[in-house]
């Protein structure tokens, strides 16, 4: 008997498969479609345990469901532009097509040694000019819709590289590449008009069941739909109006300040020449810092000296520019309550701004001296003369009603979510098909002309404007005036490529469109699978994708993905040294550190980092224990929606346990080679009929923890418990029944775990003798009848606490379970002398006994 050697074994499986297109596309129109597809992964040019633990998930249920007749569509690609291989090619002199080219090659072989099934026919990177062609085509397709516009925006803007800086490379104000102060710049941006479909992507929130219910509810708080009134404040000696956005009217009473964005165009116009420098210095001060970091510090702002009128109230009423209004909101203008809105009160206090109350509790009246926060409930109306001691919801709709008679006020729906913005003044990234010309102003670039293709032969040093800017590129021909023109030089935001390649997968070689008649067959995605970081903008942007190009009559679906599972992170403690900070597995001897011999601190499991030097090399882990093993730790360890911990016993565990497997069967192999599997239940009695019943019941179970639930930890627990009774065989194999009942559960066991461990059970199945591959075996039915249990064990509680077991025939009903209960002496340690009130039954499994 040959000992489990991984290595070996995976080598020649994974040779086998490739020779034979095993996991090509199954075409057969007569079979049920199933579309699997992980999230593609950035070629960062290593695999990490986050995309073995997703990939491993795709693959289980791609490989059980081909078992089960489907035609099931299981693809990979490169979401391959970007920023990070910019940043790559400036810190090592290499070009960003190179570095990106050279990470796909070895990823590629990393994803192989997985044994991953995926269709590598309709493999895509999206830094080929043949996909982000069809970018292009669709850009130009929303722009003849209207879909597609420019405008100014608001940009990070580095003047010491004298180019602009995505939010990531703001680092607390500063450029991450020079440490010169971030501005923000206004400069003309081209954005795609994804708000025309927000009621529509809202509304089918509530239509996708399929869904994890925190990942709907993520996005309605992005699309954030409110309901409220638009109030025009007018400004003292300005013909200027400040308008807000409130869905709460009735606080209108007890404006006692405005707060402006830094950004909102009025703070120039409005603020008075006193106080123009100190306002300038604040805005620019606070447009330096990254906006998702504004709300959450300390509240502050400055006077504009600058006043408008409260239009209910006649108030004269102070503007100020606070740091916590984005113009991204609203209408970057706030009306401040601060008796009833916890912001504004910190605000006024700090500034010493007087507090109104106008909503009171129903039994006292609040004082404003005396209150240490503010009053957000409900109440009844104070500090209005038409409306006191009316309840603040009631007089709500009269007071919208006064605003839009006496013409300072409409009703409106507000939304969180903006036009999305998709110019990146970057180079590695898809060029944007426009051309710009004196004569004819904006002109698309012809349909023929398509791919403009990225220029490869330019320098990129991060320094300056985009390098294609100085490029050959930029300067071209008017395609309607044959006048020199200038091309757009900005390129596309790398969520564009990676919002319909999921439709590209399903033709890939495709030249005439972006995807192929088939994809009326093939789309929606039935699974889509990836991590919950991606809950919002990838998933939005892919929805509106979706919903747009079927109004161009591309597509007849509504949505793209039927059903989403999102994945737990892969979690570690790290490791620290106090001379020699965050340390590697390979750095620490023991406890101590192998460069200074401290005392090494084992810090909180957290998402593993490479920072914090806590993640882990699959290569090694494949290398030591073997694919095998590593996806099946991935997937025992804890189910897939939650983080999972990462702890070598457990890989070792799984290694052990596959190891068991492999001696179970060939320990047995010459007794059970040739003989056939027990068909039924031929008489079987005692431990056979207990092994025959656990084996089917492990079929059903392992089908529904897969096929149901994706519970594939579980699904794993129960082959091991099945493992574990064919370890306890009583009496040898020593008649034909007994070595028959022995070979069906031994298939059962490997045809179970095929889809966890899909290279051992391959060379097992063939050592036991069968023909066919086991990736083209039918995955095995449970027998109804072998699973029917003589007698059950029912749990027994009294009010509601376990205090006994009772054994029973199977299917008894209520009356006869009540009477052996209550006769059983446990139980009557707990219910003798008492009455009982309910005698609750569940048929075979439990009875609760109130007394």
């Amino acid at each position: 008997m040959e000992r489990y050697a991984p290595g070996k074994i995976e080598e020649k499986w994974q040779s086998v498969w490739e020779k034979a297109s095993a996991f090509s596309t199954d075409k057969a129109v007569d079979k049920e479609k199933y579309y699997v597809l992980e999230m593609f992964p950035y070629p960062s040019g290593k695999i990490h345990m986050g995309h073995v633990r997703n990939y491993s998930i795709g693959d289980v249920i791609a490989r059980f469901l081909k078992m089960r007749g489907k035609s099931v569509l299981h693809p990979m690609g490169w979401d391959a532009f970007g920023l990070p291989a910019e940043n790559a090619a400036i810190q090592r002199g290499i070009h960003p097509s190179e570095w990106t080219r050279k990470n796909i090659a070895n990823m590629r072989v990393q994803l192989k040694r997985l044994g991953l099934s995926y269709d590598w026919t309709r493999e895509v990177a999206t830094c080929s000019p043949e996909y982000y062609r069809w970018n292009q085509w669709v850009f130009l397709k929303f722009f003849e819709k209207g879909l597609a516009y420019r405008k100014l925006s608001n940009v990070n803007w580095c003047p010491e590289c004298a180019t602009v800086l995505a939010n990531e490379q703001v680092e607390n104000g500063v450029c991450w590449r020079c440490d010169s102060t971030v501005e923000s710049k206004e400069l003309e941006q081209w954005f795609f008009r994804i708000t025309d479909y927000a009621e529509e992507l809202l509304d089918f929130t509530h239509k996708l069941p399929g869904w994890p219910e925190k990942v709907l509810i993520m996005q309605r708080n992005w699309l954030g739909k409110s309901v409220g009134v638009e109030v025009i404040f007018n400004i003292i000696d300005s013909i200027e109006t400040i308008k807000i956005f409130t869905t709460r009217p009735d606080t209108l009473y007890g404006v006692t300040f405005m707060s402006l964005a830094p950004e909102h165009p009025l703070v120039e116009k409005i603020t008075s020449k006193g106080r123009l420098k100190e306002v300038r210095e604040f805005v620019a001060r606070i447009k330096a810092i990254d906006k998702r970091k504004r709300e959450e510090a300390e509240k502050e702002g400055v006077f504009t000296g600058a006043f408008c009128v409260n239009p209910l109230t006649g108030d004269k009423v102070p503007v100020y520019v606070a740091n916590f209004v984005l113009m991204e909101y609203g209408t970057g203008a706030v009306m401040a309550v601060p008796a009833h809105d916890e912001r504004d009160f910190e605000f006024a206090r700090k500034y010493f701004i007087p507090i109104k109350v106008v909503i009171n509790p129903v039994d006292k009246a609040l004082n404003p001296d005396d209150m240490k926060e503010a009053y957000i409930e409900d109440g009844v109306m104070a500090g209005s003369a038409e409306w006191n001691g009316m309840k603040n919801t009631d007089a709500l709709p009269k007071i919208v009603e006064l605003l839009e008679t006496k013409g300072f006020g409409k009703k409106t729906v507000n939304w969180r979510l903006r036009d999305w913005g998709i110019s990146r003044q970057r180079y590695w990234g898809s060029p944007i098909p426009i051309i710009y010309c004196k004569d004819c102003g904006t002109v698309p670039v012809p349909y023929e002309q398509l791919p403009v293709v990225l220029p490869e032969d330019v320098s990129v040093t991060g320094r300056g404007t985009s390098p294609l800017a100085d490029a050959s590129f930029a300067d071209v021909e008017c395609p309607k005036c044959r006048k020199p023109a200038r091309r757009e030089t900005d390129t596309m935001d790398t969520f564009v490529d990676s919002s319909w390649y999921f439709l590209r997968y399903v033709t890939p070689h495709e030249t005439s469109l972006p995807f192929g008649s088939e994809v009326s067959r093939w789309m929606p995605v039935d699974r889509y699978i990836g991590g919950i970081e991606h809950a919002v903008l990838h998933l939005l942007y892919s929805r509106f994708f979706t919903k747009a190009m079927r109004d161009l009559g591309l597509l007849s679906i509504d949505e793209p993905f039927k059903n989403l599972l999102t994945q737990g992170m892969v979690c570690k403690a790290f490791m620290k040294c106090a001379e020699h900070g965050y340390l590697s597995e390979e750095e620490v001897d023991g406890e101590k550190c192998k460069e200074c011999g401290r005392e090494v601190t084992i810090g909180a499991v957290e998402k593993m980092s490479k920072s914090k030097k806590n993640t882990i090399d699959p290569d090694g882990i494949i290398l030591r224990y073997g694919a095998d093993t590593t996806r099946l730790f991935s997937l025992f360890a804890a189910p897939p929606e939650r983080d999972l911990d990462w702890n070598i016993d457990g890989v070792e565990g799984s290694y052990r346990f596959l190891g068991r497997v492999w001696r179970l069967v060939n320990e047995n192999l010459d007794i059970i080679k040739y003989v056939k599997p027990c068909g039924g239940d031929p008489g079987l009695t005692g431990f056979l009929k207990d092994v025959r019943r656990m084996t089917h019941f492990t079929i059903k179970k392992v089908t529904q923890d897969i096929e149901v639930r994706f519970h594939f930890n579980t699904a794993i627990s129960s082959i091991m418990e099945l493992v574990n009774k064919l370890y306890q065989w009583e009496g040898g194999l020593n008649t034909d029944l007994e070595k028959r009942v022995f070979r069906e559960s031994i298939e059962a066991v490997v045809l179970l775990l095929s889809p966890f461990a899909p290279h051992m059970t391959e060379e097992l199945w063939e050592s036991l003798g069968n023909k066919s591959r086991l990736y083209e075996t039918p995955w095995p039915c449970f027998d109804a009848e072998a699973v029917l249990t003589d007698e059950v064990t029912l749990v027994v509680q009294v009010n509601g606490k376990v205090r006994s077991q009772v054994s029973m025939p199977a299917g008894s009903g209520k009356d006869e379970v009540e009477a052996m209960v209550l006769k059983d002496k446990k139980t009557l340690e707990w219910t003798g002398g008492k009455g009982v009130k309910k005698f609750v039954y569940v048929p075979d499994k439990l009875v609760n006994i109130v007394v």
